[in-house]
């Protein structure tokens, strides 16, 4: 039988250590709340207002409306203007658009002739779903366009074959779904893994006591933190090693770029990764104060960084908050290295926004803790 005095008291005492532990309480309390809203917002396959970059050979009336109606679509929104085709195709190594559409230089000619002409449209294939998108969007408005012109030829009377587009699918050409969710893992596995490895360190030393013996010592915050990190930054990095090597074998999915250009930006992610770690670790109390806290980034890291959902489908205030979060840019590096074979010089722009959020990480980290039992 139960006695109901014992078990009452009991769940008074739970409650009081909760109470006491209040950070836990409203980690436990708010968190749900919090990524409702964000993944209610976030979590999107809708895709509009792709990023398009325009090479116009003909530079005519004719081609002028085709741009306009591709343009005034909310599917696709002209990015850029360049001046050779080849800059369309670097645009899209640079990840600065989605889709490129040259159109040739006898482009009018061939449609005032009554001529079949053709439009070619670029796509990266990197995402399978925001090509497979892109395509169906093109060619989309690109027949409603000439239908259009069609109905205009008949009406004067004059023959007109129309403009056909023609999609051209870089990077991915066979749209095979592990070639792009291959690369995110790899990035997925080695944030989570580092995080929780690292976000326990300094919490330990706090709940074991140990944390005594390190304040009658001289060592610094600086050389505490890096000290902390130095054993598991050889462990990420035979991690990222074997990711690599089994996403080749297993998966088929092989580095176009430079290899060693990979490692070293990966090395530097682990650094980011494993700084958030120390820094939740500093932050935190007791170890499933840590774990909360862990699980509070990690979580959110998944969606906004575009790991499974397009981040172009974001709200604007969403696709800010992901601008913060180093997995994002590590995504576009793998998967730029790894899938389109580009190089520093493309990639230097998320290299530079990682390379800021790690001195801050750290910078704060450090700030943030102090040798002290408090």
């Amino acid at each position: 039988m139960i006695n109901i005095n014992r078990t009452l008291t009991i769940a008074k005492k739970e409650v009081i250590h909760i109470k006491r532990d209040r950070a836990s309480l409203v980690i436990a309390l708010i968190l749900p709340i919090f990524l409702l809203l964000l993944f209610g917002f976030a979590v999107s396959s809708d895709v509009d207002n792709l990023k398009l970059s325009v090479y116009d050979g003909s530079k005519s009336i004719e081609s002028r409306e085709l741009i306009s109606s591709l343009n005034n679509s909310t599917y696709l929104k002209v990015y850029e203007y360049v001046n050779t085709p080849d800059a369309v195709e670097k645009s899209l190594d640079y990840g600065r658009t989605k889709i490129g559409v040259i159109i040739p230089d006898y482009f009018t000619t061939r449609l005032r002739r009554g001529e079949p002409t053709d439009v070619q449209f670029l796509i990266d294939g990197s995402d399978p779903y925001i090509a497979k998108t892109a395509s169906s969007y093109s060619a989309l408005i690109v027949n409603h366009h000439s239908q259009e012109l069609q109905k205009n030829v008949i009406k004067q009377k004059e023959n007109g074959q129309g403009i056909k587009p023609y999609n051209l699918l870089l990077y991915n050409p066979t749209l095979e779904s592990s070639k792009f969710n291959i690369p995110g893992i790899i990035g997925l596995i080695l944030q989570n893994i580092t995080i929780m490895l690292t976000a326990f360190s300094i919490v330990r030393e706090k709940e074991k006591g140990t944390m005594e013996q390190l304040i009658m010592t001289p060592i610094t915050p600086l050389e505490l933190v890096i000290g902390k990190i130095i054993p598991y930054v050889f462990i990420a990095f035979f991690e990222l090693d074997m990711t690599l090597i089994l996403g080749k074998i297993i998966f088929g999915v092989d580095i176009k770029g430079s290899l060693v250009l990979l490692i070293t930006l990966g090395t530097i992610f682990l650094t980011s990764s494993l700084a958030i770690g120390i820094f939740i670790s500093t932050i935190s109390n007791t170890q499933l104060e840590a774990m909360h806290l862990s699980l509070a980034y990690l979580l959110p890291s998944v969606i906004l960084s575009g790991f499974v959902f397009p981040r172009e489908a974001m709200p604007k205030i969403i696709y800010f908050i992901s601008c913060f979060i180093p997995l994002t840019y590590f995504n576009e590096i793998l998967r730029g290295i790894i899938l389109k074979g580009v190089g520093f010089k493309e990639l230097f722009q998320p290299i530079a926004a990682l390379m800021g959020l790690i001195i801050v990480i750290i910078i704060v980290s450090i700030k943030k803790f102090k040798k002290t039992l408090d």
